[in-house]
């Protein structure tokens, strides 16, 4: 068991990650995340646009896990209290900053989150940029929990497309473990 850890942390330490999380994702998790995620890049001397961009996905996918994550540990039709499952992940590299953050999602769920992801991936910086500020003023999407500005959101801090992948779980064959992307 101590030789994996090892192996985990030299992994971790080779490719650079500076923030790891797996587990139950709460308000109160995330705000502790946020807190300790804030002291570490101030740390590493991240400030600015860069450090709030970053600073701004974590926030954005961990509210994805809490709000859409399908490994759920409270009804999925709570409102407050949520508790569910996924990982996120901080790295550094070439001197961009990466963030990936993964969670089961329902397979019937894919092709809407494909084609939200895929038009923000083909769209330019300014038209993201504009988009974000109409769907601010629109705020259309309220009675699903603000789904789809959160990803208008890293879209805009990415510095490159924002990338996803999906993946089947063996175990389920209704649910896919959905990753997300953003390089900032």
């Amino acid at each position: 068991m101590l030789d994996h850890y090892r192996r985990f942390r030299e992994l971790a330490d080779s490719h650079k990650v500076i923030f790891f999380y797996t587990g139950t994702f709460s308000q109160a998790v995330i705000s502790a995340m946020a807190e300790t995620l804030r002291t570490r890049l101030t740390a590493q001397g991240l400030a600015g646009v860069k450090q709030r961009r970053l600073y701004s996905s974590f926030i954005e996918m961990a509210q994805n896990i809490v709000h859409y994550s399908a490994d759920t540990i409270t009804d999925e039709r709570a409102d407050d209290h949520e508790l569910r499952n996924g990982q996120i992940l901080i790295g550094e590299e070439n001197g961009t900053h990466f963030i990936v953050c993964g969670n089961r999602i329902a397979e019937r769920d894919m092709p809407r989150l494909a084609r939200k992801l895929d038009v923000l991936r083909a769209m330019s910086r300014e038209d993201i940029k504009a988009l974000y500020r109409d769907t601010l003023r629109a705020d259309n999407e309220a009675a699903s929990k603000g789904a789809g500005l959160g990803f208008i959101t890293l879209a805009r801090d990415a510095s490159e497309p924002i990338e996803y992948h999906f993946e089947p779980s063996g175990q389920e064959p209704a649910f896919v473990m959905f990753y997300l992307k953003a390089i900032i």
